[in-house]
């Protein structure tokens, strides 16, 4: 089926567009095009029915989801029930079985393909002033989520071992690949907490394809590996990463290029278990790195000196003070991964199986992109730079619009350009200012809930108070 040309479809298409900004004259209005997603559809072989709950109009439901403060799926079937009045239709049931249903029958690759297209034309279109020095970085890093506690869920991501039994949360980590320009998500890897493999450098080489020649990758001291960055090297591929702490910069040796700033050879390591002995035997004896002592001065910083290793070896075109601005800019992936997780709640996910949980998190990331088009909208229509705006500023200002613009923005294509334009100057409003001084006490001040921790499994504590033994 060619679903471009479905009558229904389009309409869809056209209603989840419209309410990313995704239609007119905008920039980056190609970022989530009909024919990708028509595209994905048919990559899957995805068939449906003309039902309530087409693949689209449940990609649209999920989205409103994971992007509302209520996550519940009675929330999300009552917003299209509402969007279904609205337009005069009629109403579907307020069960959410269907909803969950749907959700089901379509394939984990249909929400990772749209996830990952939308994050790559996004990276593609970025305005060449939002580059560093006219390449483009790659942001790596890591975290963990957690769902609730199935028996499924925790077979396939299974809580950390120092947790007693039916006390502790499965446990996922995933590693993603951020876009320094624009901050968008270009691809995320999950795996377990722990076990053999299960790592976020095992996850790299399953991520580093995406990577082309000039690019340049920027991770914390647990990607300073010399095998990665030979492979990496190899693929034309520089790196820029804090100093492991296995290695010591001794700048007595090497040739000197100035102050705290050298370059010296890194011998080849006894071969490591994520690779096999021909691949082992084909890489070169050693490894040119250039090492970069930078002192950090602001009062509040926790480290005060620190060691940059980058395969960057031209010092007439990339300082060390150049080197240093950018590994402190690695410091946006956190704050990245905070919007993800905080923001948009993807801390804990809810879903109880595996599969649905994986699916949650693609949307979380689709969810993420989209918000980050919009950012780039913004910042192209008012002169600005992407990382110069609030996310959860131009996420709450969405949230406030989107109703307007599913009600009327179909109605009347001026009046949405109208729209449009308010909503693009609403959220360049409200920026993030670069405040290298800022220091604040990792403390919290709102003091907990006096409820004791739970201790034993649940249903042996309902079990004693049955049985009259209380909370103990």
């Amino acid at each position: 089926m060619r679903y471009s040309n479905h009558g229904p479809f389009r309409q869809q298409a056209s209603f989840l567009r419209r309410q990313f900004l995704q239609d007119g004259n905008l920039p980056f209005s190609n970022v989530l095009t009909e024919g990708g997603v028509a595209q994905t559809l048919t990559a899957i072989n995805a068939c449906w029915m003309d039902r309530i709950y087409s693949p689209l109009v449940t990609l649209w439901v999920f989205l409103s989801q994971v992007l509302s403060a209520d996550h519940s799926c009675r929330a999300a079937v009552a917003r299209l029930i509402a969007h279904r009045v609205s337009r005069r239709q009629r109403p579907c049931s307020s069960e959410t079985g269907a909803y969950c249903q749907a959700r089901k029958r379509l394939p984990e690759k249909f929400f990772s393909e749209v996830a990952r297209r939308t994050g790559s034309a996004l990276e593609a279109g970025v305005d060449a002033r939002w580059l560093w020095k006219q390449r483009r970085v790659y942001v790596y890093d890591g975290s963990s989520v957690s769902m609730p506690d199935t028996p499924k869920n925790q077979a396939a991501y299974p809580q950390p071992i120092v947790q007693k039994p039916g006390l502790g949360f499965p446990l996922a980590r995933i590693a993603a690949i951020f876009s320094l320009a624009c901050g968008a998500v270009l691809d995320v890897g999950i795996c377990r907490y722990a076990g053999k493999g299960q790592s976020e450098l095992g996850m790299l080489r399953t991520l580093w394809k995406l990577f082309l020649p000039g690019d340049v990758m920027l991770a914390d001291r647990l990607m300073c590996t010399w095998t990665e960055m030979v492979m990496l090297k190899e693929r034309g591929v520089d790196c820029v990463c804090r100093l492991t702490s296995h290695r010591i910069a001794d700048f007595r040796r090497g040739k000197r290029l100035g102050k705290g700033d050298h370059i010296v050879q890194w011998s080849k390591p006894t071969k490591p278990r994520s690779i096999d002995r021909q691949t082992y035997d084909a890489l070169p004896e050693f490894l040119t790195v250039r090492e970069c002592r930078v002192r950090v001065e602001q009062p509040g910083f926790r480290v005060r000196t620190l060691f940059i290793a980058t395969t960057l070896l031209n010092a007439g075109e990339f300082t060390r003070d150049d080197l240093a601005q950018l590994y402190r800019a690695r410091w946006n992936a956190e704050l990245d991964l905070r919007s993800l997780k905080q923001t948009l709640q993807m801390d804990v996910l809810r879903c109880k199986t595996p599969e649905l949980v994986r699916k949650e998190l693609w949307t979380h990331i689709l969810a993420y992109n989209l918000i980050r088009t919009i950012m780039a909208q913004a910042a192209t229509r008012h002169g600005l730079e992407p990382r110069s705006i609030s996310f959860k500023g131009a996420v709450q200002i969405l949230e406030a619009f989107q109703p307007v613009i599913a009600l009327e923005g179909e109605r009347d294509a001026a009046f949405r350009r109208i729209l449009y334009h308010h909503l693009l100057y609403a959220i360049a409003t409200h920026r993030v200012a670069d405040r290298p001084d800022r220091i604040e006490p990792r403390r919290k001040k709102r003091r907990p809930k006096p409820y004791d921790r739970l201790m034993k499994p649940r249903h042996e504590a309902k079990r004693d108070l049955l049985n009259g033994f209380g909370e103990n």
